[in-house]
């Protein structure tokens, strides 16, 4: 199975310092000294990179792709990638976000379906010379204003993230639509689609209708084992793995947001003993809920 790398870990390969409020950031790539190569790994992280001046191969779960000209690059937490550079200094930029970015305004009808957040879609857009200027002025905003003092510059930043994903959709409208649907990727969209819709809860009296990998095969009309086996083909996770991050995801919100209590929170997510909840949030947090619950949350 690939490694999975956090985001302090890409901070720390790249000589970086993580930032007090990490849910988003944005940097220039020839700020940064970059490695020729690095291995196939999934990331917990999403990724929007405009990268030129290089070229070389990306893989992405089971295909390749050479890069010789400018691309713009999408990286999600479900799907494995790797880069090896074969010539040139990589310019353009980066920009790096966790779950807590994402919200459901950002995930709308059009860009759901976007390279960055569908499995079995198409990651990289070439976008031709008269492209470059917009693209560029896009991630010149998102640089400025990460240094910005505004009090909503993250709903802000969430607008010029769209935007990014919508000029990869008007760029590549073939690859958008996905010409190479799979079985296996299809049950995967409609797995992780069931599972998106389950979230966020609205009330400690609202119960998750599925809770296990049996109760989405049994929804799915289909064997828990051929879920399995197509989710593993597709992003490398497991029922279970992708079940268990949506839930840390919704614990998490509901400590930081809510005034719910512990065991509501747990019993919401499908614990009915508040233990068993405190053990699977630290074992996936490495902390318990009540510890993580009573930490500042940390705003740039």
């Amino acid at each position: 199975m690939p490694a999975k790398q956090s985001i302090a870990e890409y901070y720390q390969q790249y000589g970086r310092e993580r930032p007090a409020a990490s849910q988003f950031t944005v940097y220039r790539m020839e700020d940064v000294a970059t490695p020729d190569s690095f291995p196939h790994v999934r990331r917990d992280f999403y990724k929007i990179k405009l990268l030129c001046n290089a070229q070389g191969m990306l893989s992405y779960a089971d295909r390749s792709v050479a890069v010789q000209q400018c691309a713009l690059i999408f990286v999600n937490p479900l799907i494995p990638y790797a880069w090896e550079r074969k010539a040139g200094r990589e310019t353009g930029f980066s920009c790096l976000f966790t779950e807590e970015f994402i919200t459901q305004q950002l995930k709308t009808a059009s860009v759901a379906d976007s390279p960055l957040f569908r499995v079995g879609g198409t990651p990289v857009v070439f976008p031709p010379p008269e492209a470059m200027p917009r693209l560029n002025w896009l991630f010149e905003q998102l640089l400025a204003e990460m240094q910005s003092s505004y009090a909503n510059k993250y709903d802000l930043l969430r607008n010029y993230v769209q935007l990014l994903i919508h000029e990869a959709i008007r760029l590549a409208p073939a690859a958008a639509a996905g010409s190479s649907r799979t079985a296996a990727v299809r049950l995967s969209e409609q797995f992780l689609e069931l599972l998106d819709r389950q979230f966020p809860l609205a009330s400690p009296l609202h119960t998750l209708p599925l809770k296990n990998a049996n109760e989405f095969a049994r929804q799915l009309a289909v064997h828990t084992n051929h879920l399995n086996k197509a989710l593993k083909e597709t992003t490398g996770k497991t029922t279970t793995e992708h079940i268990a991050h949506k839930l840390v995801a919704e614990a998490q919100a509901l400590l930081r947001q809510s005034n719910w209590s512990i065991a509501e929170i747990g019993y919401c997510l499908g614990f009915e003993h508040a233990p068993n909840f405190n053990s699977f949030f630290k074992k996936h947090t490495g902390q318990p809920p009540n510890q993580y619950r009573k930490q500042p949350v940390l705003l740039s």
